[in-house]
């Protein structure tokens, strides 16, 4: 291994191969590239594999696959045209809609196929990482160092191993293809390598729109490890075998990228504010989740040394880390700025070791989406974030002990042995952070042991509680999170539900006021309208039930409760036609066995005995107990 790290004591950043390297020089090198390639793609998937025996956790899984009515008939045109066209969950990502559509017809809802697409592309992306770095470097063993750590690091578990983060590990795939092609364009220039840049760089954005920072990443690269450009060397000086050129040339030939970025950004930010997810205000124009911009900056400072702190001591990984607010210290804040300034200043100081600004300004710069100026959700910062920025500070690491050991040689195998019990430690590290993922009970509970006042761990812990017949457990929980953050809308909601199902009526319509006054999020609001006409509608309250229902239905048209609470409506009203055509449409979106027996009461109501069959039949195929659910369809009726 020594001797390896030998062939690399170069005086440059770069190099490059001449046409007159030794035939078995050759042929050892290109055998040692396979090597690299087998151990990177066997190390992924060992360390991954026992995430095929996770199930799929109630954090965006329910409403991006296993409840996603879109997406349930698999891979078809209807669901291709849904992806390319829907606003849904806030986000505009057609492929990722695509690929999970793909997913449902391959494996339907079991979640190991799920999982193990997103470990086959955390592993390609690996592998494509080692390609790219070492066909612009030539430099085998750091290129191999930058992807493991890549591969083995515990903070990009949550991108791998929750399903719905898809869209992270597709995004990198697009974006190290363009990377790639950029590397073959900046060789040779033309317009039709060139439009392989443009074309990997759409999908990847069509993907997922966290790498809109390309072309500055482009820019960067093409100072190192390109060396296309040099602020402070006259083209006749630069290395042989890179092509010189101005940086305003280069910045003018990022353009058509920019334009991608800027539509992408546009696009984004429509669908995120239409689906309340960019925090602004709420509807009774406070403004609870959304900070003053000197707030979000303090935390974007000290979340930047926080995930500097996450690269060397990957500890206390959690898949939501709340906001602080204005609860950020002073001292803490001072530190983050000095910290930054001071490392800022080594990177511009020591420009000729290349890989410094770039590998920082890489982390600084592709982080600046997600650092939360714009403040979309509630959380200060996320592990998800770091998938691409981390890219950066693994290579200012990685090439800062090459360049070391390459003047020390009595230090390379010592630093190749800490290397690896380095990549050892992190893949014992992230074997173990997956199995926090094997279902929402183990994760939510991990997550309030390492955080502290988590309001979204208590609701989604609140949540699975409910689901599983834990009434009393789930409605502390949900106490807890309103005595965390009281305009928190699902505790509130959520807090409504179990008065409602105590069958005090007072609390729970006091609990959906507060709601419908406060909340932004159309998916609440919706849920909050379509509850309150249930209750009105128990009470025999049908004007304000209809009047609720409605406005359910106007927010969201394909909520299942709302379609049919409306049918119920429509059926004591007499109008078996639109009462049968409300419970169709919710038998549509979510097929359930109480729902096919409305709906076939209603069909045999209104005079369509064959049909009302062919629902019964369909209530006895998804039935566990049909007795049981003919009572409830009956106290529906009769309430």
């Amino acid at each position: 291994m020594a001797a390896v790290f030998s062939l690399h004591a170069a005086k440059t950043d770069k190099v490059t191969p001449t046409t007159s390297t030794p035939f078995a020089l050759s042929t050892f090198i290109a055998q040692r590239k396979t090597i690299f390639c087998f151990l990177l793609i066997a190390a992924t998937l060992a360390v991954y594999f026992p995430a095929l025996h996770n199930g799929f956790v109630n954090y965006d899984d329910p409403r991006y696959i296993v409840d996603n009515s879109h997406i349930q008939s698999g891979l078809t045109w209807q669901s291709i045209r849904w992806a390319a066209t829907a606003f849904y969950e806030s986000n505009w990502h057609p492929l990722t809609w695509i690929s999970h559509a793909a997913d449902i017809s391959l494996f339907h809802l079991n979640p190991a196929g799920h999982h193990a697409v997103n470990i086959a592309l955390h592993a390609l992306n690996a592998l494509l990482l080692f390609f790219v770095l070492q066909n612009a470097t030539r430099r085998d063993w750091e290129s191999f160092f930058v992807a493991a750590l890549f591969a083995l690091h515990p903070v990009n578990v949550e991108s791998v191993v929750w399903a719905s983060e898809r869209k992270n590990v597709l995004s990198m795939f697009f974006l190290l293809l363009a990377f790639y092609a950029y590397g073959q364009y900046a060789a040779r220039p033309c317009i039709f390598r060139y439009s392989a840049v443009a074309i990997f760089y759409a999908l990847g954005l069509a993907a997922k729109p966290q790498i809109v920072t390309l072309p500055f990443l482009l820019l960067l690269w093409d100072f190192w490890p390109l060396q296309r450009w040099n602020p402070r060397t006259a083209p006749a000086a630069m290395p042989e075998g890179s092509v010189a050129s101005s940086f305003w040339r280069l910045c003018a030939e990022k353009i058509p990228l920019l334009l991608l970025s800027v539509a992408s950004a546009i696009i984004t930010m429509q669908a995120q504010t239409s689906g309340g997810a960019v925090q602004v205000a709420n509807a009774a124009r406070r403004t609870v989740a959304a900070y003053p911009i000197a707030v979000r900056l303090e935390n974007a400072v000290v979340a930047y040394v926080r995930y500097i702190e996450m690269l060397f001591w990957p500890a206390g990984l959690a898949p939501m880390y709340p906001h602080p607010g204005a609860a950020l210290r002073g001292a803490g804040i001072l530190f983050s700025i000095v910290l930054l300034s001071v490392i800022t200043a080594i990177a511009l100081f020591a420009w000729r070791c290349r890989y410094l600004p770039v590998g920082w300004f890489w982390f600084f710069g592709s982080l600046v989406p997600m650092i939360g100026i714009v403040q979309v959700g509630g959380q200060a910062m996320a592990d998800r974030y770091a998938y691409l920025p981390f890219i950066g500070l693994f290579c200012m690491v990685v090439w800062g002990i090459s360049d070391v050991i390459n003047r020390k040689v009595a230090a390379r195998e010592s630093a190749a042995a800490v290397l690896v019990l380095v990549l050892i430690v992190f893949g014992a590290l992230t074997y173990r952070q997956i199995g926090f993922w094997r279902d929402s009970e183990t994760l939510w509970n991990h997550t309030l042991q390492v955080t502290q006042n988590n309001f979204v761990a208590h609701d989604s812990l609140a949540e699975y509680q409910l689901i599983q017949g834990r009434f009393s457990a789930g409605c502390s929980h949900f106490r807890a999170a309103v005595n965390i953050f009281a305009d928190d809308m699902p505790a509130q909601e959520g807090l409504a539900v179990c008065a409602q199902a105590r069958n005090d009526n007072r609390e729970a319509i006091d609990r959906y006021d507060i709601v419908l006054r406060r909340a932004i999020e159309p998916s609440i609001r919706a849920t909050a309208f379509a509850n309150l006409s249930s209750i009105y509608r128990g009470l025999g309250d049908y004007r304000r039930a209809k009047e609720n229902c409605d406005s359910a239905l106007q927010i969201n048209p394909d909520l299942p409760i709302a379609l049919v609470g409306s049918g119920l409506l429509a059926q004591k009203g007499w109008d078996y036609s639109l009462a049968a055509a409300q419970y169709a449409h919710a038998m549509r979106v979510e097929p359930t066995s109480v729902g096919y027996l409305l709906l076939a009461k209603a069909l045999q109501q209104s005079g369509r005995s064959a049909e009302a069959a062919q629902a019964l039949e369909q209530a006895q195929h998804l039935s566990g107990n049909l007795q049981d659910d003919q009572k409830v369809a009956e106290d529906l009726l009769t309430h």
